[in-house]
């Protein structure tokens, strides 16, 4: 007879969570493992004294957590998610019978929080794997990868449009703020007392040894800057070019205005880049994240990256590695001059056409010439030379009498070259391209970056970012290098291994040692096996197991 199932659910009767969820589960692992109340401290300002009681913060964090980890791209799909879930439910702290927080919280919380309390999330998981010993500190790996924008290419529109539609959208806004500052104004001084204003806390200067002329220099210097990781990688646009124009400062996407333009193997599309500057041990962490526009080129935010990423965990790096974009004369003599080795791979600029290249010339230094393949001289042209550059050129006589002017040049003023004030750092860097040293850090560069911008890719949602505007977009990036770096150190801290068989080492143990004293040597090496074996580097005597066997097997002889 078939069979047919009614529906019928009777009320749970103690029932807990705790007896539901397996004790191995992951979770519970990384409830012991991580501990997140120090996040309360992050966002203390951010709440007022009295009033309803918000969502606790660690329950926020913790939620973005069971995000990155189950691969899920919303909030909405994540509270559905946790409804399901009695795991999920168990690591926050909601029972059975108490509602979750609503999912537009979640967004509302990001929003208030902004982005400092996600970096300093992410710096806490960095110093946490520091102390765990992850950071070796002596090589860096700097990369990037392009990301797509959660935009389209049709919400492209003239940008002086965009901004004139905006000016006048808010026009009437700024003027009630205009007129409400001037009522304040009226105010205060047709009244009698005057108005408090709030003490600014200056910060506190450090002792250093410069004079006031230098700081004074200094403090001009960086005040002309671009600061990237300040300006969260947002492009400088008061800085143009005679030759070209931005496609950004034409258009613009009024579905993420931060998102540019970038050509990627599938088409254009809008999008990002993604900065890593990874530690060179085998952990792999990642110690600083940046988020760009994709008209932002690579080597620009290098040196404030590698800057950021030696003082605020204070390494003393031997090496930076990276590609060809990196190789800039800008970037290359600042770390040179810090004593950091760049081992980036210089572009060839010089046999891009059939003449003779700048290698085929020797240069004198005592004399300050160039010697041609011809033997003539190539003097110093101090009315062609910058400040970042020397222009050296021989005689016109010299070259259009010359037999080989057809391979070396076309030009009736001779022929010239064009040496770098830093010449002697860039000639360093390449004379690193022939040891052994570079070849091993260039061969180490493609397995120890571009890895993790896949795993982010293929596994947590990077491939297209689902956040918009580039603060909220570098949020997501800091959330995913956080989950990153976290299940490093949730290895290092015994996730995912397998106990070793203990009790069957014992057993083993037992028996060779009871089948007689010609197995007794046997029964001392499984001994020292055991103790090599047993976790966190514990001594033999520290197993009660153990004891317990080595104490029956003395009372048997």
């Amino acid at each position: 007879m078939m069979g047919q199932k009614e529906r019928c659910f009777t009320p749970l009767v103690k029932v807990s969570l705790e007896e539901l969820v397996p004790q191995d589960h992951f979770y519970r692992h990384l409830e012991r493992t991580l501990d997140l109340s120090f996040v309360r401290e992050f966002v203390q300002e951010t709440y007022a004294g009295g009033g309803r009681p918000s969502i606790d913060p660690v329950v926020f964090f913790k939620l973005q957590l069971v995000m990155f980890f189950e691969g899920i791209r919303s909030e909405r799909q994540l509270m559905r998610h946790a409804a399901d879930r009695l795991s999920v439910r168990w690591y926050v702290g909601y029972d059975l019978n108490e509602p979750l927080p609503d999912h537009s919280s979640l967004t509302r919380i990001r929003s208030r929080y902004g982005i400092d309390v996600f970096r300093r999330f992410f710096e806490v998981i960095v110093e946490q794997c520091q102390q765990a010993g992850l950071v070796w500190g002596k090589e860096l790996y700097v990369d990037a990868t392009k990301v797509k924008a959660n935009a389209s290419l049709d919400s492209l529109k003239p940008r002086f449009a965009v901004e004139a539609h905006v000016a006048t959208l808010f026009e009437s806004e700024t003027n009630d703020v205009h007129e409400g500052n001037e009522q304040q104004i009226l105010q205060a001084q047709t009244s009698s007392q005057p108005i408090e204003q709030e003490e600014v806390s200056v910060p506190m200067q450090l002792p250093t040894s410069l004079s006031q002329e230098e700081r004074e220099e200094l403090t001009q210097r960086n005040a002309g800057r671009h600061d990237w990781i300040e300006e969260l990688g947002a492009q400088d646009r008061s800085v143009t070019g005679r030759c070209y124009q931005r496609i950004a400062d034409l258009q613009v996407s009024t579905t993420d205005p931060d998102a540019t333009i970038m050509l990627h193997k599938d088409g254009s599309h809008l999008g990002y880049q993604t900065h890593y500057v990874v530690d060179g041990g085998k952990s792999r962490i990642i110690l600083t994240v940046l988020v760009t526009p994709a008209e932002v080129m690579e080597n620009q935010p290098m040196l404030d990256l590698i800057w950021h990423t030696r003082f605020r965990w204070k390494l003393w790096p031997r090496q930076m590695t990276g590609d060809s974009k990196y190789g800039t004369e800008e970037n290359i003599v600042a770390l040179e001059n810090q004593h950091i080795r760049a081992y980036v791979a210089l572009p060839d600029n010089d046999h891009r056409t059939e003449f003779f290249s700048a290698d085929r010339f020797r240069y004198e230094a005592e004399r300050d010439v160039y010697i041609c393949p011809a033997g003539k001289e190539l003097h110093l042209a101090p009315w062609h030379s910058t400040e970042r550059s020397r222009r050296y050129r021989a005689y016109a006589r010299d070259c259009n009498q010359c037999p080989l002017k057809a391979k070396c040049t076309t030009s009736k003023q001779g022929r010239s070259l064009c040496r770098s004030v830093a010449e002697e750092t860039l000639d360093r860097v390449r004379a690193y391209h022939a040891t052994e040293a570079y070849k091993k850090a260039y061969r180490k560069r493609s397995v120890w970056v571009e890895p993790l911008f896949a795993e982010a890719k293929d596994w947590h949602g990077m491939r297209r970012i689902r956040l918009r505007l580039l603060w909220r977009v570098n949020i997501e990036a800091f959330q995913i290098a956080a989950g990153q770096n976290l299940k490093r150190l949730l290895k290092k801290r015994g996730w995912g291994r397998r106990p070793f068989p203990v009790e069957a080492m014992c057993a083993f143990f037992f028996s060779c040692c009871l089948g007689g004293n010609s197995y007794f040597l046997m029964g001392y090496v499984c001994i020292v096996v055991v103790s090599l074996r047993l976790p966190h580097k514990q001594a033999m005597v520290h197993s009660p197991l153990l004891m317990s066997f080595l104490k029956e097997f003395f009372n048997t002889l």
